[in-house]
């Protein structure tokens, strides 16, 4: 599978629920993907509002050709501190996540090997305004290959539905 085909697999898995953006990405991602959600609970009349929450997530495609340990570093580091900069934390704000995907013909061990000590994590006025969370997987296309971070894990099964349903 070619990395051009993968990649649309994975957006066609995202676009249900994602808004995709191909266009105007922040550099050097491929594409991105944003979903928001708001919730609310009331009893009997809107006005009477029980509780409110807000969640979002930012999904961040990156294509390369070698993933190097310096390229993983830098795609890192930007996802998350975009990610960061999108943060609006405030009362009802439970959660703004980002996950990170990188497809790659070759991953190099070094990249590799600190993929799964890769970790983000943070919390809005001691968790009462919410959290953030970090999510990598990197898929190593020829092979087939998925790497993960810890919180990564929970998307192995997304990756391979999406690479063996052709």
């Amino acid at each position: 599978m070619m990395h051009q085909e993968l990649l649309d697999k994975m957006l066609d898995s995202y676009v249900r629920y994602y808004d995709i953006k191909r266009e105007d990405v922040t550099p050097p991602f491929a594409a991105e993907a944003s979903f928001r959600s708001h919730e609310q609970q009331y009893f009997l009349v809107k006005s009477a509002r029980l509780s409110e929450s807000e969640s979002r997530e930012y999904v961040f495609f990156a294509d390369t050709d070698t993933l190097t340990l310096s390229e993983l570093q830098r795609l890192d580091e930007t996802a998350w501190q975009t990610t960061m900069d999108r943060v609006e934390p405030h009362p009802e704000h439970r959660s703004t996540d980002c996950t990170l995907f990188v497809l790659a013909n070759q991953v190099e061990a070094e990249a590799a090997s600190f993929s799964k000590k890769i970790k983000h994590y943070r919390s809005y006025h001691h968790m009462f305004w919410g959290w953030s969370h970090y999510s990598l997987v990197l898929i190593e296309v020829p092979t087939g290959r998925i790497m993960t971070n810890k919180n990564g894990r929970s998307l192995t099964s997304l990756v391979e539905k999406v690479m063996h349903n052709q």
